[in-house]
């Protein structure tokens, strides 16, 4: 006799479903439960019947028969949407309760379809017997707003969505309610009803484009990526951008020092840079900063690895115009893949995508090395700077952990003397490397120094360097000068031990 056991038996994972929006569904943990009711919630305009249309047309290129429930837009308006991205909704059921013609004429005694005239019980069986004939296992209700008007009452309103709900779930449909928040407040109520709530927002900012993003508010028994996550609508539909969770993503590096490609320099940075820690690079405007990050990121490629560059103040060709003048092959590598330009436009990028494609650029491209230039640019695609430290921190950690090393340009404000900095991320960095004009016998002339390195010993010294035809030129220290740094130096020496002049190329 077989012993009896108490243990209750394991609990059934239910079957996911995929909303047809892949940064969606990694930011709901692998998509949706199936037979499951979910609230979309947001103002007009926010993409929610963009978001449902792509559910369904998921469901039906898996075989799944779908159907969108309407009484806030027609089946023709529906269609014509949808032609805009591309899609056909052909293979979908449209089930419109919106007013025709026949039923705006005051003649008609049948005003059956017209939501503000429909008893709330006609319309719910309307609603059920469609969904028993078609028989669809993804269904999308738009919009809850004519069904809250119709019930005219929270009690009778709240009374008719547990309804609905008892009846998805025996027809175990994946049903998705759209809701436009024209009610007056939150509604929590609902909220407490449905299986998971997800609100999306338009935000609009001072300048540019407004930005769109998405919060996972609940998801009853998941685990979900919390906070906003930014998303765009393109033709073609959403394309979501989950909020980037460094700790998430982690490898056993092979550790090491990377080498700049220049001996001077190198022995000046103690050695290179070494794998997984994120060096600052800040100085004036033209000193040559971006100069010696395109000059490491050369030298990777020159190895056989991968470098990103992420150019958010100076175009491409200009990019390429000034590495051709300094001898940095730079096209060559671009040409063979070995180098990514990327130019980005911190007008029309949101932060959430940008982060997406330095993401893109290591796990989909190998990248080992990562330049964003500049920082100042950076910043001016950020709502406030605090979210830009944060979000900053997270992108380091992250490059950290895959053994990255990343460089960050910084241009301070001003060019001799005192120097403004707009941010401070120099407690970020594991290595700082400041650049500065100075004034030597009436030229200008520029230095350059380590001041930073959290991973190990490195040259305190104060060097001249030049950017010249044939790259970069590192001198040897200055140690007959004091007050380098501040521009204005005082020579103490017997010989001025400065490089020979010759012709700097563009920085």
């Amino acid at each position: 006799m077989t012993p009896r056991s108490d243990q209750p038996p394991p609990p059934v994972e239910p079957e996911r479903v995929s909303t047809g929006i892949p940064g969606l569904d990694d930011i709901l943990g692998g998509g949706l439960d199936a037979a499951r009711i979910y609230l979309i919630e947001g103002r007009p305009g926010t993409g929610k019947t963009t978001l449902a249309l792509r559910y369904l047309l998921e469901g039906a290129r898996r075989g799944e028969a779908g159907l969108y429930i309407t009484m806030s837009e027609s089946e023709q308006e529906l269609r014509a949407g949808a032609s805009r991205h591309g899609w056909s909704l052909d293979p979908l059921s449209i089930f419109e309760l919106v007013p025709t013609e026949a039923t705006l004429d005051g003649a008609q005694a049948q005003s059956l379809f017209h939501p503000s005239e429909m008893e709330l019980g006609e319309t719910t069986k309307l609603i059920t017997d469609r969904v028993t004939a078609d028989a669809p296992t993804r269904v999308v209700f738009d919009s809850l707003s004519e069904l809250r008007l119709l019930a005219q009452s929270p009690l009778r309103y709240r009374q008719q969505i547990l309804a609905l709900r008892h009846f998805f779930a025996a027809c175990r449909c994946t049903v998705l309610l759209l809701d436009d928040l024209t009610g007056t407040g939150d509604d929590l109520g609902l909220h407490s009803i449905v299986h998971g709530v997800l609100t999306l927002e338009q935000v609009a900012i001072d300048y540019g484009p407004d930005r769109r993003r998405l919060r996972v508010v609940k998801m009853r028994g998941n685990d979900f990526r919390g906070g906003y996550h930014d998303f765009v609508i393109r033709a073609g539909g959403i394309v979501a951008f989950p909020r980037l969770v460094a700790s998430e993503h982690r490898l056993e590096g092979a550790g090491g020092t990377i080498s700049s490609g220049n001996a001077a320099l190198d022995d000046l940075l103690g050695g290179g840079l070494d794998r997984g820690t994120s060096a600052l690079l800040i100085g004036g405007a033209g000193v040559g900063k971006s100069s010696i990050a395109l000059t490491f990121a050369v030298a990777a490629a020159e190895r056989g690895e991968h470098a990103a560059v992420f150019a958010f103040d100076e175009g491409r060709a200009t990019i390429l115009a000034r590495a051709g003048r300094l001898g940095i092959p730079l096209a060559a590598h671009i040409a063979a893949g070995r180098i990514t330009l990327q130019q980005i436009d911190p007008a029309e990028l949101s932060p959430g995508e940008f982060v997406h494609r330095v993401h893109a650029s290591v796990e989909r491209d190998g990248a080992r090395i990562v330049v964003i230039d500049t920082l100042n640019g950076y910043l001016n695609a950020m709502p406030a700077e605090r979210f830009l430290v944060l979000q900053m921190h997270e992108v380091l950690s992250y490059l950290a952990q895959l053994d990255v090393v990343t460089l960050l340009v910084l241009a301070q404000h001003g060019l001799m003397g005192p120097l403004e900095t707009p941010l401070d991320v120099s407690y970020l960095s594991d290595a700082v490397l400041m650049l500065r004009y100075f004034e030597s016998e009436g030229h200008v002339r520029r230095a350059l120094s380590l001041v930073k390195k959290r991973s190990g010993a490195h040259e305190d010294m104060i060097r001249e360097f030049r950017l010249t035809a044939n790259g970069l030129e590192v001198g040897p220290p200055l140690t007959g000068f004091h007050g380098v740094l501040t521009g204005v130096p005082v020579y103490r020496g017997d010989a001025v031990p400065l490089l020979g002049r010759g012709e700097d190329g563009a920085e």
